[in-house]
């Protein structure tokens, strides 16, 4: 057992009281998930740091929010030199997870409303619409439902999903990874915003092993099962043995 803790730990850089109950209990288990974690560690081509910033993004998603884990690569990526500048636009990008409501909701709501044809857009919406493509680099036809329904409401997510790429310090392909990271997420899955993210990752200068290297940060994920679950399985096991 002290050779699949040393082996997780070399490999990935830390551990915890609910990976040790874990390899406690199963050890065979246990080495069937180091073999699964270790990999994008042991033979990946992101450095470590943005390894640790993609981990912060799955495990702080608004569809997740694991927080073991979140204080975990905080701080393994503060150790490995992230400042706090870069944390922060690590949360502030991942926090616009919420826009996806209006990203699947419009389009649906459009096609409710029927066959129509659509208003030219005003000089504000065109405006709106320039500072998005500047700002981010993209337009996907998803956001054209917004822009026509509620001006106001897309101009205000512009300027919160636009701050860090107006005034953030990480590359747009980190940004890029950061959004690919949390849209693949077995919590998640919004194919849309993964669709575009990779092809945006790509355009900054993403290498396919870079991007399924965020597929397999991503993969882990399923462990917390037993990170949440072995604690109370326990607890109750214990209640049914001394009643």
């Amino acid at each position: 057992m002290n050779e699949l803790r040393e082996r997780f730990e070399q490999t990935c850089g830390y551990w915890s009281p609910a990976l040790e109950l874990m390899l406690e209990l199963d050890p065979d288990f246990f080495e069937t998930y180091v073999d699964l974690a270790s990999v994008p560690w042991r033979t990946g081509v992101l450095e470590p740091k943005v390894k640790e910033l993609l981990c912060i993004a799955i495990d702080g998603a608004a569809t997740h929010l694991y927080e073991p884990g979140l204080r975990e690569h905080i701080r393994r990526a503060i150790e490995l030199g992230a400042t706090k500048e870069e944390l922060l636009e690590v949360l502030q990008l991942t926090a616009t997870m919420g826009i996806h409501s209006c990203t699947v909701g419009v389009p649906i709501l459009v096609e409710a409303l029927g066959e129509r044809e659509p208003a030219p857009l005003t000089e504000r919406q065109q405006r709106l619409k320039a500072d998005f493509e500047g700002n981010r680099g993209y337009w996907n036809p998803f956001w054209d439902g917004l822009l026509e329904l509620d001006a106001e409401f897309f101009a205000a997510y512009t300027g919160f999903s636009g701050h860090p790429w107006v005034h953030g310090v990480l590359e747009p392909k980190v940004k890029e990874l950061i959004y690919t990271a949390f849209d693949c997420a077995a919590t998640h899955m919004y194919v849309p915003g993964l669709r575009q993210h990779i092809e945006n990752a790509l355009g900054y200068g993403a290498t396919a092993a870079e991007v399924m290297e965020v597929f397999e940060l991503a993969t882990p994920i399923g462990i917390h099962t037993f990170t949440s679950g072995l604690p109370i399985l326990l607890e109750e096991l214990e209640r049914a043995g001394a009643s």
